[in-house]
C-alpha cells in the first residue's frame, strides 16, 4: 500500500522522490557523525573529542623542600682525570663520593634505609654498603656554596675501566647528607644519592647523571624524574628542577640528567601548546610532558607532544580561580 502511494506521488511530483532520498541521506550522515548521540565506533571520531567526555584524573602530590642539589660540573672528566661536581645546598652538607661502588651493595643499602636505620650520615651509608667500593672521598659544602669540586680515583688503585656491560660496579655514587645534626629535624629529606656515569677506556660517553634518589626521614625513597617541554620555548627555559614521577616528594631545587626534549619544571612564563594563551601548569603522566594549561588538560586523552595515552596529571602551581582574582582586584581598588 505504501509503495503504491509513493509511486502515485512520484508520477505527479518527481521532486518528492528526490526529497525522500535527501532526507534519508541527511539522517544517515547524522547517525554516522553522532549528532543524535548514537553509539558510533571510536575509529570514526577524533580521540581528543572523546577524551573531553571523561577528564584526566589528577594525581595527588605533596610538596616537600629538598635541601640538596647536585649536577655534573662544566669540565668533562674521565675515570683517570676525575670529574667535577657542582653542589647547591640550602644547609651545610657533606658530599661523599664513592668510586667503583657495587650495584648490589647500593641496592641493599637503599633497601636497608626503608627497613632499618635511616641513612642520615656517610658512616651509616658505608656500613649499609659493607664498604664495597674502591675509593671514598669527602667534601664539606657550605650553605649555598656552588663551587665545583674535583673528585677522582687515585692512580695507585690501578683501575682504568669497569668492564663491559652489564657492569657489576657503578663508576661513581655521590651522597649528600646534612652536616649539622640539628638541621636534620627541619627537613623531611635527609639524604640524596646520585649515580653517575664517568667515561673510561671501555665506554667513552660523557659524564652524566644516571639515577638520583631522595631518602626521607620516614624511610621512604623517591627517584627524581626530569620533566620535558617543547623545544620551541628554549629561550624561556631556566635551571632544571625535576620532579619525581611518584606521589610524594616535590624537590625545591635539584638537577638530574635526561634525554629527548628539554628539561623543565617551572610553568611560569611558558604558553600552553594548545591554546597558546594560558601558562603551562600541567604535567602529563607517564610521559612527563609539561605542555598544557589547567583548562586544556581536560580536553585530551593523549599527550599533544608525543601522543602517549595520559593516565593522570598534576599541577605545577596551585593557581587561584580567575573569578576570585578579579573580585580581589576590584576590592583593593
Amino acid at each position: 500500500m505504501a509503495a503504491e502511494v509513493l509511486v502515485m506521488l512520484y508520477s505527479y511530483s518527481p521532486l518528492f522522490y528526490i526529497s525522500v532520498i535527501a532526507v534519508c541521506f541527511v539522517i544517515t550522515a547524522a547517525m554516522v557523525l553522532g549528532w543524535f548521540g548514537f553509539d558510533v565506533p571510536i575509529i570514526q571520531r577524533n580521540s581528543d573529542d572523546v577524551a573531553s567526555v571523561s577528564s584526566v584524573p589528577e594525581k595527588k602530590m605533596v610538596q616537600v623542600m629538598n635541601p640538596f642539589a647536585l649536577e655534573v660540573g662544566s669540565q668533562s672528566g674521565t675515570l683517570t682525570d676525575g670529574v667535577t661536581l657542582r653542589p647547591g645546598c640550602l644547609e651545610k652538607c657533606v658530599l661523599t663520593c664513592y668510586w667503583g661502588c657495587r650495584v648490589q651493595a647500593l641496592q641493599r643499602s637503599l633497601q636497608s634505609h626503608q627497613l632499618g636505620p635511616r641513612l642520615t650520615t656517610p658512616h651509616l651509608f658505608q656500613v649499609a654498603m659493607q664498604s664495597q667500593y674502591d675509593h671514598c672521598q669527602s667534601f664539606l659544602i657550605d650553605k649555598e656554596d656552588g663551587e665545583e669540586r674535583l673528585t677522582q680515583m687515585p692512580a695507585d688503585v690501578g683501575i682504568t675501566d669497569f668492564g663491559p656491560l652489564p657492569r657489576e660496579r657503578y663508576p661513581l655514587v655521590a651522597l649528600l647528607t646534612l652536616a649539622d645534626p640539628d638541621t636534620r629535624d627541619s627537613y623531611d629529606i635527609v639524604a640524596s644519592v646520585t649515580v653517575l656515569h664517568v667515561p673510561d677506556n671501555t665506554h667513552r660517553l660523557s659524564a652524566r647523571v644516571l639515577f638520583q634518589y631522595l631518602l626521607t626521614a620516614h624511610g621512604s625513597m623517591y627517584e627524581l624524574q626530569p620533566l620535558f617541554m617543547s623545544s620551541e620555548n628554549e629561550s624561556l627555559s631556566g635551571p632544571s628542577d625535576p620532579q619525581p614521577g611518584e606521589e610524594g616528594a616535590e624537590p625545591g631545587s635539584a638537577g638530574a640528567g635526561g634525554e629527548g626534549d628539554e628539561e623543565w619544571t617551572d610553568g611560569r612564563g611558558k604558553d600552553c601548546v594548545v591554546c597558546q594563551n594560558a601558562p603551562v601548569n600541567r604535567v602529563l603522566l607517564p610521559c612527563r610532558h609539561a605542555c598544557v594549561c589547567d583548562s586544556c588538560v581536560a580536553r585530551f586523552q593523549h599527550c599533544p607532544m608525543c601522543r602517549a595515552f595520559v593516565v593522570e596529571s598534576f599541577a605545577l602551581l596551585r593557581l587561584p580561580p580567575a573569578a576570585g582574582a578579579e573580585e580581589f582586584d576590584e576590592g583593593t581598588d
